[in-house]
């Protein structure tokens, strides 16, 4: 069994491959953390569930603890997960411990824990699923309301994780801005509060629902890690919390900021997944762990069991100039070089030769197309390629039909401006009509035309987050009940047609996380496509999220957002450490320019399934010294790839010798460019010279094993 109980004492202990994670009832009833970390074998290693910290009368009265999920009341201080005010005014919640329930599964053991206020027909059901083989749990809270008078949710957050009680510890996340997404940032954590939010609607690009905590001196392949992320793509926050008695928690779930729930009796509320896990061996086996997790049990299957295709994508081509000719040519262009998927982007439908009209008539424009979609489509599929199309389902240019026809659809308040952001407003999707329109619109779209991917994009952030003509005690509900209506759109659409692809992008990379990443197969993970730059987005994205989700583009050199001039191998090189797609305008390449292309393509289509699917370590960062240096490993340690790539040098130094990883150490592997074959242990232990000595220079070695 994976989920341990002892009646006794009222401690649970889940067990992992190599974590373990205890939790038990006091003497109050109140549910404690007790630990989370190496694997214990028996509920009795767990420590007594009433041991407090006792300081002064100053200090709570029951003492210093690490409560489960502290809700707001009594003597309680610190970031509550629970804020709650009842029909009667009182704004006090005392959770305690009601019953539990633990299912086992084959893949996944779940345990629900029920709290119930002393008082008031609210309780809490605590979710904790455990996912043994990757050491990795989710948590989430049913709040419910078995009375007959509503309750109001203040705040209602996921969870809170907890460290053992102790001094120095780090604190690793990830912030940025458009075409800066995913830097890695590390502070050392010192008493008091530190918050990474979004309150602009979606997920952000300034900073990402992922975390991760160690001592302070963990590295890639040693020390304490303990890591986690949120699934919400709308407000959300985690915070970071040690307190003088050097406890520290991670709180995090839904933003609290301009938000309430209006809770009517007979009803409950869902939190979204706050995910965890811990290991002692790095950042580099958390990031793994946590991959392995996403790949296994949050991408959709069946479509996440497969490799991700090359793709085209016409934007960087033609911008707004979209004609049927046009994306022929392309088309012919992109399937000679091997391109498996060909995107049409922006500007096919409604009057939109600019960003400023069309948003929202989403018809094929008659000029541009005069047969429909079906001419290029046909012409794509001719050609050995599948078909893939560019949405904005929840914008609207203020100059279109959709807009003049329904101009309340959008958030807005009465007296205020309707702020426009790149000439578009934000649809309200919590609206049931507004989301019927968006299912319809891509359903007929499916439906009528044999398409295989959607590129869904969402281009500003929220503004005046007003529904006029929605009841006074739901208004601060539209920052849920828009993703909830996202999601349920991109469920039904899923159901219905289940072979469709769809990538999920936002102005960039401001749409990431766990929770898009059930309902969507990859992420556009920034709009810089410049390679050197991108290699320092691709590192903080991976010690998140995973290969296969990353879409990496190869777009032309020294032409968008400033990029310095770079060799077409190093542009493959920088790409091909995710999922690959072309976003330069082929027509403008040369034919060494092409052909080149072409072999990259083939060769990153023979090494796709160890990049995408296995054990990623990062060698070299590019935040340190003049190389990047990546790796990839099948899980059964046969086949693995590197990728060197030289940073603009300095005083003719060379790129530093590289130790690999993940290898079998008495087994013999055949490299590219060594002569003999080579034990896998010489291979970590002694390295190898990839010998790069010029600007922006790159190396893919292959490596297999010797049977």
């Amino acid at each position: 069994m994976a989920i341990l109980f002892d009646k006794q004492t009222s401690r649970w202990l889940l067990q992992g491959k190599n974590v373990s994670y205890g939790l038990g009832v006091d003497k109050n009833g109140t549910l404690q953390h007790l630990y989370f970390g190496s694997k214990l074998p028996f509920v009795s290693d767990l420590p007594d569930v009433n041991t407090a910290i006792y300081h002064s009368s100053f200090e709570p009265s029951g003492g210093i603890t690490q409560p489960e999920y502290p809700a707001w009341g009594g003597m309680y201080y610190y970031e509550p997960c629970l804020k709650a005010t009842f029909s009667d005014h009182v704004r006090d919640t005392r959770l305690v411990y009601k019953e539990h329930q633990i299912t086992e599964n084959e893949q996944v053991d779940e345990l629900v824990i029920v709290l119930q206020d002393t008082v008031y027909p609210l309780f809490v059901h605590l979710h904790y699923r455990l996912f043994p083989e990757h050491d990795v749990i989710e948590r989430y809270a049913v709040i419910e309301n078995t009375g007959t008078t509503p309750i109001t949710l203040e705040q209602a957050l996921s969870g809170s994780w907890h460290t053992p009680r102790g001094d120095r510890y780090r604190l690793t996340h990830l912030g940025g801005k458009w075409i800066e997404e995913t830097q890695i940032y590390q502070d050392e954590i010192t008493p008091g509060k530190k918050t990474l939010e979004s309150r602009r609607g979606n997920t952000g690009a300034q900073a990402n629902p992922w975390f991760a905590i160690d001592r302070g001196t963990a590295d890639e392949d040693q020390g304490e890690v303990w890591f986690g992320a949120l699934g919400w793509s709308g407000n959300w926050k985690i915070t970071v919390e040690y307190n003088p008695f050097k406890l520290l928690q991670v709180s995090g779930g839904i933003h609290d900021f301009d938000f309430a729930w209006h809770l009517e009796g007979g009803k409950s509320f869902q939190t979204p997944a706050f995910v965890g896990g811990y290991t002692r061996l790095g950042f580099g086996q958390a990031s793994r762990n946590f991959h392995d997790y996403q790949r296994n049990h949050v991408l959709p299957k069946p479509i996440a069991e497969q490799v991700r295709p090359v793709l085209y994508n016409s934007w960087e081509a033609t911008y707004f100039d979209v004609t049927e000719q046009g994306q022929m040519a392309l088309a012919e262009r992109a399937a000679a070089i091997g391109v498996e998927l060909f995107v049409v982007d922006d500007g096919w439908f409604g009057e939109r030769h600019h960003d400023r009209a069309g948003l929202g008539d989403w018809t094929v424009n008659p000029v541009k197309f005069p047969n429909g979609l079906k001419p290029l489509i046909d012409k794509v599929e001719s050609l050995g390629m599948r078909f893939g199309i560019w949405v904005e389902p929840e914008m609207v240019n203020p100059d279109s039909d959709l807009y003049r026809k329904n101009p309340d659809w959008i958030y807005h308040f009465p007296n205020r401006p309707r702020t426009e952001s790149r000439n578009q407003c934000v649809l309200n999707v919590s609206k049931p009509e507004v989301q019927e329109f968006i299912f319809k619109m891509l359903d007929d779209l499916l439906s009528e035309n044999n398409i295989d991917f959607i590129k869904w994009d969402m281009n500003r952030s929220f503004s005046e987050p007003g529904w006029p003509d929605a009841p006074q005690a739901i208004q601060k509900e539209i920052w849920v009940r828009h993703v909830q209506g996202l999601y349920d759109i991109l469920a039904r659409l899923r159901a219905k047609h289940p072979k469709v692809a769809f990538e999920s992008c936002s102005g960039g990379g401001a749409r990431i996380d766990l929770g898009i990443m059930r309902l969507t197969d990859e992420v556009w993970t920034s709009d810089n496509t410049e390679p050197y730059e991108r290699l320092f987005i691709q590192e903080g994205y991976s010690l998140a999220y995973n290969a296969q989700t990353m879409m990496c583009w190869v777009a032309d050199s020294a032409k968008w957002v400033k990029n310095r001039p770079a060799p077409v191998a190093y542009r493959f090189h920088s790409s091909m450490m995710g999922s690959l797609g072309i976003g330069g305008n082929l027509t403008q390449w040369s034919e060494e320019e092409l052909a080149e292309s072409t072999q990259l393509i083939e060769e990153y289509k023979s090494i796709r399934h160890i990049v995408q699917k296995g054990n990623q370590y990062r060698l070299l960062s590019p935040r340190k010294g003049n190389t990047t240096a990546v790796q990839y490993v099948t899980h059964d340690q046969s086949e693995s790839v590197l990728f060197a790539l030289m940073h603009p040098q300095k005083f003719q130094n060379p790129s530093p010798r590289i130790y690999l990883r993940g290898l079998k150490s008495d087994s013999l592997y055949k490299v590219t460019d060594i002569e003999e074959p080579i034990s896998g242990s010489a291979l970590m232990n002694r390295g190898i010279d990839v010998n790069l000595h010029a600007d922006l220079a790159s190396k893919l070695l292959k490596i297999r094993e010797v049977k």
